[in-house]
């Protein structure tokens, strides 16, 4: 949703921008092309940011690229001395290159390691977090990150399988969830889908302090400042909506720019079918704070 990205952020206006899931570099070198001043990029990939860091060489010492999690927002800005940006980018979820990528573990569509974090460097990956999860909790993380009605049966099915050995590759798991996810008729889901989904979340904690994050990055609009949030299903989108919704409120001078979220278009769903649960929300920061 590059066009869109543009249109609500105005880069033209110069300035600093904050792309806080740069990935292999696309909405920066928009951004920067059409206008940033600055960009700072955050990803907490190393290997996207390898592949960023390539594809922005570019543009030299306008763009500062560093290995953190978005929600360090606060962290990063301090650190440089930077108190207000003119925009913040945040295009959330797993991206192509990382359910594309070979060992990531993150797609059932080949056979690979079970890891799913985002983050290579640090905390357990996806097999070890099921090798030591309870039945109840793998049953309710499914229903609540994957919106999976058959979780219970799902979450038995895998404490069993992993009782007769560790679950270690995406095809193991995908096996197991297949077996126990049996669908009548045609679905053009597979049946694996919202399980893959669910452990994804929860093992890159994708939903903690989003909301907490959203009002950092609110509060670091100077005036005329500008927000873009996307997000790729309902959980996160819910929080997006609720958040901007109690910012705007809350009396910070921020007033959200979408009444309701952008979609892509039909010719970016036909390129990138990926795309097609994306939404779009946007604010801005009137510089009017409310006593």
């Amino acid at each position: 949703m590059v066009a869109e990205v543009l249109e609500h952020l105005a880069p033209s206006r110069g300035g600093t921008f904050v792309d806080c899931t740069v990935g292999l570099g696309g909405h920066a070198r928009a951004l920067l092309e059409a206008g940033a001043s600055r960009l700072i990029g955050l990803d907490r990939d190393t290997a996207a940011l390898a592949e960023a860091r390539t594809a922005l060489s570019e543009f030299g010492d306008r763009v500062e690229l560093v290995h953190s999690d978005y929600r360090r927002l606060n962290d990063v800005l301090d650190a440089r001395g930077i108190t207000t940006v003119d925009g913040v980018l945040a295009d959330l979820g797993v991206s192509s290159m990382q359910l594309d990528s070979p060992g990531r573990g993150f797609s059932f569509r080949q056979d690979d390691p079970l890891d799913m974090r985002m983050d290579t460097t640090t905390g357990p990956t996806a097999a070890e977090s099921i090798r030591d999860v309870d039945e109840r909790t793998l049953a309710d993380l499914i229903y609540e990150f994957g919106e999976e009605r058959h979780s219970r049966r799902i979450a038995r099915a895998i404490v069993a399988a992993r009782q007769r050995g560790a679950i270690e590759t995406t095809a193991q798991l995908a096996d197991v969830v297949r077996r126990a996810n049996r669908q009548k008729g045609y679905s053009r889901i597979d049946p694996a889908t919202r399980t893959f989904q669910a452990i994804r979340i929860w093992v890159n904690a994708e939903l903690d302090g989003l909301d907490t994050f959203l009002g950092d990055a609110a509060r670091r609009l100077g005036d005329g400042g500008r927000m873009a949030v996307i997000t790729f299903h309902s959980l996160e989108d819910r929080i997006a909506k609720h958040t901007l919704r109690a910012l705007q409120d809350e009396g910070i001078g921020l007033r959200i720019r979408t009444k309701r979220p952008m979609v892509p278009g039909e010719a970016e769903v036909e390129r990138n079918p990926r795309a097609r649960s994306a939404k779009l929300r946007a604010a801005e920061q009137s510089g009017q704070e409310s006593s």
